[in-house]
């Protein structure tokens, strides 16, 4: 497009001598028109790369800024993320974001969890599907299967994390199975059994049949459920007196020898 500057053409007079039309006929640069809709991904694109090319969520070392670290909460490598993460993530990126505008020099630590039991139930899903099982693929093969899915679905939720523009430190990206990660656990807990902090004991624990390995309560279900509860007559030994058990599991007393009370329980102290 062109633009004509200047007096231009009297209608008394006719064109202006000094600056005609021919003489003033500049071109003009094309101005960029905004888009009807607006296509977020080019943008968050751009600008996640600009921050991670300039560092600029790299903590600066040494720094007499005041320190702020947080470590993300690592998401398991069973499979990408979804809207839930989106939200956990969302909400601690902006407390780190707050924290570098107000000049601290700030960490937000990323990483990835290996979640061991959950992988090997969606490794074992995936052989079921082709027949296969862990016994029949061997240990070496099942574990390198279990790599692999992490190399995969590591780089999946990585990327996921990145077009988010969350403001983590890249550089320093972990996975709770480096060599030198393990490490750290296993000498803080040493650490904290030495200080008497943490103990090991027997203890009820959950245990899954076909994992063959006990569970924490946060990796079980618990549903409830109508059942019986039945009551069992134990006949004394040379009295005609009985002591009533409550069990749900009745079929132990084909094989059971004696009955245990507790000692200072008013009921049975005659006995």
């Amino acid at each position: 497009p062109v633009i004509l500057m200047g007096p231009g053409p009297n209608k008394e007079t006719g064109p202006n001598k000094e600056t005609g039309p021919n003489k003033e006929m500049i071109p003009m640069k094309k101005k960029h028109i905004l888009e009807k809709v607006y296509d977020p991904k080019p943008v968050e694109e751009k600008w996640s790369k600009f921050w991670i090319d300039e560092g600029l969520f790299v903590p600066r070392v040494p720094s007499s800024k005041k320190k702020f670290s947080m470590v993300l909460p690592p998401p398991n490598v069973t499979g990408s993320l979804h809207v839930g993460h989106a939200l956990c993530f969302t909400l601690p990126d902006i407390i780190v974001r707050w924290r570098r505008m107000q000049g601290y020099n700030t960490l937000w630590l990323p990483g990835t969890d290996h979640a061991s039991i959950a992988v090997h139930n969606v490794i074992e899903q995936s052989l079921a599907e082709k027949g296969l099982t862990r016994e029949k693929v061997g240990r070496e093969e099942f574990l390198k299967m279990a790599w692999d899915w992490k190399e995969k679905y590591g780089g999946i939720i990585t990327h996921q994390l990145k077009r988010l523009g969350t403001s983590l430190d890249w550089t320093r990206e972990r996975f709770t199975l480096d060599e030198g990660f393990s490490k750290a656990v296993s000498h803080v807990f040493i650490e904290l059994y030495h200080e008497d902090l943490i103990y090991r004991d027997y203890y009820l624990v959950n245990r899954c049949p076909h994992c063959g390995t006990v569970l924490s309560d946060i990796e079980i279900e618990h549903k409830e459920r109508k059942a019986k509860l039945y009551y069992i007559k134990y006949p004394l030994l040379n009295s005609e007196e009985i002591i009533t058990v409550a069990t749900t599991r009745p079929e132990t007393m084909l094989g059971d020898t004696a009955v245990a009370v507790h000692p200072d329980d008013e009921r049975y102290s005659k006995y």
